[in-house]
């Protein structure tokens, strides 16, 4: 998940999101007081900080200081350093007031994040009034609410993206790719037979094929629900499923072709989205994204895509960007008070994810901006995890007819029948870390096609059978049954 969230970054340089954030403080929020008194909240973000981070800041607490009377200290923790650093500030109990959830789960549970469940609608009343149903849902921890989301892609989506010029080059039909892998082999074939030495399928080593399944642990553990049973969900090993060993055998025949990089288990190259490296490759798309044009801004090349699964609402995307307060803040009211104005401000929140105004950017209408020549990568912050995407400005390029789709689509896409459901570990820790182990052995061979998963799969299935899967099953199975039990 952390490279579709590094892929969405990099495609705000086109559409709406944009530099994310770096650097800690040891400064305490307590420590935090303005020249005049005034509290300032520490807050912790992830990612690459602005070049411009001064003047967006100083914009931005002007206007927070005249709303609701307090300042910000957004302190930026790169991806490279954020699961390191942020843990040790959780666990060493440091005072701070706001953070991008860290681990938000396992940390909500052991009472490093205040309970919301109140606070939320006496001081964020108006922004969780506005969210999805499946925010909050997805955000329940014990029956408590430890965050406020950012309201952003509602819903995921697993696609297969071309490459246009090759796409239009050679004339391939991707029409019919559609629902599964298998659906684009043809295409993958005829570009092979014209571009042997580039990538028909793009992957490498961190690569876990998609299925119709949700994944209450993620894909990189051999736990899933599939989406089309009926009846109570139950917990399978995806890698004993018949459709799903279909399809590592589809990847497999794929490889023998040499339609797979013959090192993509092992390889970490990247293929850029602007690049002309690769003719296929899987994405992530959400409703914000409307349809490719955030990945067509993000390769600076016009990209199409394909439907791989449905669209779907996950845990794993109500939890995508949480924002938490910690128990360890003396300013709750004022840090959740804060968090609402971030939402339901249009001239703070574009200011700080477009950038600023008159320089990056022109409103052309009420809800309408105009790009200008000062909107750089790097001069802004990123939509998907600083705030309420509603209320972002879209450029001239998105039609009402396109804002009808989104919305349209937000109403419509499935959910999960285990949206909401988060396990508790602690009873199979040992089991777990041993499963991990048996997976980092086989699952980059598997899911790369590197191996015939005839031969291969019998031996992962029962390595994770000594590993100890059944009984974690069991628990999951327990722990979910209840969950449906209570949810009704």
């Amino acid at each position: 998940m952390k490279n579709w969230k590094k892929v969405l970054g990099l495609a705000t340089a086109g559409l709406l999101t944009a530099g994310l954030a770096a650097c800690g403080s040891s400064e305490s929020s307590d420590d935090k007081k303005s020249d005049g008194g005034d509290t300032t909240l520490l807050m912790y973000q992830v990612g690459d900080k602005p070049e411009n981070y001064d003047q967006l800041m100083e914009i931005a607490n002007k206007r927070i200081k005249d709303k609701i009377g307090v300042t910000i200290d957004l302190q930026y923790i790169g991806w490279g350093d954020w699961d390191q650093k942020m843990p040790t500030i959780i666990n060493s109990g440091e005072v701070y007031d706001i953070a991008f959830s860290s681990q938000y789960v396992a940390n909500a549970q052991k009472g490093a994040f205040a309970d919301l469940t109140d606070l939320s609608q006496e001081y964020a009343k108006e922004y969780m009034d506005e969210l999805p149903e499946m925010y909050k849902k997805g955000n329940m921890v014990d029956g408590k609410l430890y965050a406020i989301p950012v309201y952003g892609n509602a819903w995921g989506q697993q696609v297969l993206t071309f490459n246009d010029q090759y796409v239009k080059k050679y004339n391939l039909d991707i029409s019919k790719v559609d629902g599964s892998y298998e659906s684009a082999t043809e295409v993958l074939k005829q570009f092979h037979e014209k571009e042997p030495n580039i990538a028909a399928f793009a992957i490498g080593q961190s690569f876990k094929a998609s299925g119709n399944f949700d994944y209450p642990l993620g894909k990189d553990y051999p736990f899933a629900v599939k989406l089309d049973e009926t009846g109570t969900p139950k917990i399978i090993n995806q890698y004993q499923d018949k459709e799903h060993q279909k399809t590592l055998k589809t990847l497999h025949e794929w490889y023998e072709a040499g339609l797979i990089p013959t090192d993509a288990a092992t390889s970490s190259t990247s293929y850029p989205l602007e690049g002309n490296t690769w003719l296929m490759r899987e994405e992530t798309q959400g409703p914000m994204d409307y349809g490719d044009t955030i990945l067509t801004n993000a390769a600076n090349q016009p990209l199409t895509s394909r439907p791989l699964t449905p669209q779907l609402k996950t845990t794993s995307q109500a939890q995508m960007a949480n924002f938490v307060v910690s128990n360890t803040s003396k300013n709750k009211e004022k840090s959740v008070e804060f968090l609402n104005l971030l939402n339901t401000d249009p001239e703070l929140l574009n200011g700080l994810v477009w950038g600023v105004e008159g320089e990056a950017w022109e409103k052309v209408g009420d809800d309408r901006l105009k790009v200008l020549d000062g909107y750089k990568p790097n001069t802004h912050m990123s939509a998907w995890n600083t705030g309420n995407n509603m209320i972002l400005y879209t450029q001239e390029s998105i039609t009402d007819e396109m804002i009808k789709e989104r919305d349209k689509s937000i109403e419509e896409a499935k959910e999960s029948p285990i949206l909401g459901f988060n396990f508790k570990t602690d009873k199979v820790k040992t089991e777990l870390s041993n499963i991990a182990n048996v997976m980092n052995r086989y699952a980059s061979n598997l899911n790369t096609g590197s191996v015939d998963p005839d031969e291969t799969l019998p031996k992962l299935n029962a390595d994770l059978e000594k590993a100890g899967w059944s009984k974690v099953q069991t628990e999951m199975q327990t722990q979910l049954d209840e969950f449906i039990s209570t949810s009704k």
